[in-house]
């Protein structure tokens, strides 16, 4: 919405007077945070989003210099955002945060962080020994190239539209890739597991261990951020376009993760299943990150027909997976036909007896071990298959269901003597752990501050 020169003049008004109340009343350095925005269009979705990122960087380094704030406050309007800060800090201490994150931000540029000392008088970066301000479009003195109107408005507005999406397409990137590995170390981290690595065994397994998963994990990051980003370069292509475009990213992930390993196998199914969710929530609007059925929905959208096209004309000739066999003798179709379906079980029944367990008062460790066995109870988990037969993965499902007949939460005693039993049989189930990765990263996406 265009605002009016009246219109800015009277904000600009309004924004002194408040600053002259605030200051009179606290007595300290302030801070005003506005954003440097050319033209009749003040305000946006994306300057926005580009503010509570200058926000948050603001914010994040007033806590790293351990200043304290004393009041904050902020507005949004048609004429543009503002948040003021009073802080317990001396004003060239303060103006030199924000000069450097003017300086140094990707949308430094774009920031306007004034401050004030608790007289009024304002801040100036030479008072630090420090030049004016680069232009955004030449990199020339911003002051000169204002003075002589040296680039239209059409161009300024131009140029500030790249910054913000570059700058968004980063911070959502990195933040689905941090998550996704966080839900992978959570996983990984979630003791006592039946069968499976965690903090006080390598369950069923002799080639890997806690520490294999953590470099493991480490590993993926790029590729989780790689997903995202072909999300939201294909969001408005059909989606099974995005997860076409995910597969050759999957198998170079893949050998990221066997060089961090030393050729162990420790997160292929996650490479999958993570790497899809990741791609969804790049195609998707940030509030519709927060919502796991749209995101599950996004994922069963990328993935139709998934089973049918990989299995088309397969004989019992053919087969060479193990895979590929339970499909053909039972009709398993595994993690594809999760994905295919939306990852039902992961949506239906591990994130809610995880959250289920958080709001009963139970640890991140005691709520992820319930989803995991609540999950396993009830979805056909092929490595259990593969390791110790269907009838065996079949059975194990009905003891793990009246098992939460009686404890929905089991007991850690009960998951000890699960893991011993497991080992003993060697079972593992792998393909439920990757579920249990989805449940948290599904939950962080939630918890995740939205301003």
């Amino acid at each position: 919405m265009e605002v009016t020169l009246m219109e800015m003049l009277e904000a600009r008004e309004q924004r002194a007077a408040r600053q002259r109340a605030l200051l009179d009343a606290y007595g300290h350095t302030m801070v005003c945070f506005t954003m440097n925005i050319a033209g009749p269009i003040k305000n946006s979705p994306s300057i926005l989003r580009g503010f509570l990122l200058g926000k948050q960087l603001l914010e994040d380094q007033l806590r790293v210099t351990g200043t304290r704030v004393l009041y904050h406050e902020q507005i949004q309007e048609k004429t543009g955002n503002e948040a003021i800060y009073l802080l317990d800090r001396e004003p060239l201490a303060v103006k030199a945060v924000t000069v450097e994150i003017e300086d140094q931000s990707p949308l430094g540029r774009l920031f306007d962080m004034d401050v004030l000392r608790p007289d009024g008088r304002k801040v100036d970066r030479q008072e630090l020994g420090l030049s004016g301000r680069r232009c955004l479009i030449c990199g020339g003195p911003a002051q000169a190239c204002a003075r002589s109107r040296t680039h239209t408005v059409a161009q300024l507005q131009e140029k500030t539209q790249a910054v913000l999406a570059a700058a968004i397409r980063e911070a959502d990137s990195k933040t689905i890739a941090r998550l996704a590995c966080q839900a992978l170390l959570y996983e990984v981290a979630t003791t006592p597991k039946p069968g499976l690595v965690d903090r006080a065994n390598s369950g069923s397994h002799r080639d890997m261990d806690f520490f294999t998963f953590q470099a493991s994990a480490a590993a993926l990051w790029p590729y989780f951020a790689r997903c995202a980003e072909i999300g939201m370069d294909t969001h408005s292509l059909p989606p099974e376009e995005t997860f076409s475009r995910l597969r050759t990213p999957g198998k170079l992930a893949e050998g990221d993760m066997l060089r961090a390993t030393a050729g162990v196998n420790t997160h292929k199914g996650a490479i999958f299943s993570m790497g899809i969710l990741c791609g969804a929530l790049g195609r998707l609007e940030r509030q519709q990150r927060r919502c796991p059925e749209r995101v599950l929905a996004e994922c069963a959208a990328m993935t139709k027909g998934l089973t049918a096209r990989d299995y088309a004309g397969l004989t019992p000739e053919t087969a060479k997976t193990a895979g590929q066999r339970l499909y053909l003798r039972y009709g398993i179709t595994g993690v594809r036909g999760q994905a295919e379906a939306g990852f039902p079980v992961v949506l239906n029944i591990g994130l809610p007896r995880l959250e289920e367990g958080l709001a009963l008062g139970k640890s991140i460790n005691e709520a992820g071990c319930a989803a995991l066995i609540a999950m396993l109870a009830a979805t056909v988990d092929t490595n259990m298959i593969h390791r110790g037969g269907y009838e065996a993965q079949q059975q194990a499902a009905r003891e793990l269901s009246a098992l939460l007949n009686r404890e929905p939460f089991p007991r850690r005693e009960t998951l000890l003597a699960l893991d011993a039993d497991y080992i003993e049989r060697n079972l593992s189930p792998g393909g439920t752990a990757d579920l249990l990765a989805l449940a948290y990263m599904l939950h962080f996406l939630k918890e995740e501050s939205h301003e």
